[in-house]
């Protein structure tokens, strides 16, 4: 049986210092890499189509993360499709253990530092805690079990890209500021409480989080908190969850609800990948 087609995600805004340490990494047999410019002012276009001629570039309709990513999903044409970020701090060798998830009957695959498996060289105490307390949020209010919210190494279905509600097309209004709900940072966390009221099983898969190759991250644990609180309170208002859809993780057992996260301990498999061979290198 053929084996589904990956398509990987990169949004970038002036990364081309980290594109080929990116590019690198990529699992030999993916489908496309598909690059979203967030109209970069140095090399990021150039240098990605020096290190793989075959990439797809792909313009920003409008600004931040959120509207990237949109832009890039409608743009995938594969089964499967990937998010990476552009800096080094989530490892492209890791994509085979979220597919082997997806595989084995889940909808939606999320990395996560805080399993066996995982972990991070990235990430401080305080960044930590608040993860922790966002994440504890997050459950109580959509009923799932997650062990880390706050990461941005998502792998799922093509087919569930309605499911997110992300625009990729409609231009800002030409009178007032600001952006569409979802084109910034808090997309990450948009797309997990949609997924959850979708009523979609989700796989969490150990990952280990690299500090970026290059630059300076552009976080900041308090604003960055109080985006992803607003986030979860926000859309607990809008939007009610639907039905749970009955699909099993085989050989685990069927979930009780939805709302429940099956917990993978892939770290052991075959799949294992040189991203435990690597030291040092994020962005997240």
């Amino acid at each position: 049986m053929a084996l589904p087609s990956v398509s990987v995600v990169v949004p970038a805004l002036n990364e081309a210092r980290n594109i080929p340490h990116v590019f690198d990494r990529m699992p030999p047999d993916v489908h496309e890499i598909i690059l979203v410019d967030g109209l970069s002012v140095d090399d990021t276009v150039a240098v990605a189509r020096q290190v793989r001629p075959d990439v797809r570039v792909v313009a920003q309709t409008r600004r931040g993360k959120g509207n990237a990513l949109a832009c890039g999903f409608a743009a995938a044409t594969g089964d499967i499709i990937a998010m990476v970020d552009a800096d080094g701090s989530a490892d492209p060798a890791e994509i085979p253990r979220f597919v082997d998830a997806l595989l084995r009957g889940g909808d939606f695959a999320k990395g996560s530092r805080f399993m066996e498996g995982g972990g991070s060289s990235d990430i401080t105490r305080l960044r930590s805690f608040g993860n922790y307390v966002l994440t504890a949020v997050f459950n109580a209010c959509y009923g799932r079990s997650y062990s880390d919210l706050c990461y941005g190494f998502n792998v799922f279905w093509r087919r569930h890209v309605p499911v997110l509600g992300l625009d990729p097309t409609s231009p800002l209004p030409t009178t007032g500021a600001g952006r569409f709900w979802g084109d910034g940072f808090e997309v990450e966390t948009l797309i997990h409480v949609r997924v959850a009221k979708a009523g979609l099983i989700v796989a969490e898969v150990p990952s280990f989080e690299y500090a970026r190759v290059h630059g300076v991250s552009n976080l900041n644990a308090f604003r960055d908190g109080r985006r992803v609180l607003r986030t979860i309170l926000a859309e607990r208002r809008y939007i009610r969850r639907p039905p749970a859809i009955g699909v099993t993780l085989a050989p685990i057992r069927q979930p009780d609800t939805a709302a429940q996260v099956i917990h993978e301990d892939i770290a052991s498999s075959a799949l294992t990948t040189r991203s435990e061979q690597r030291m040092g290198h994020k962005s997240g």
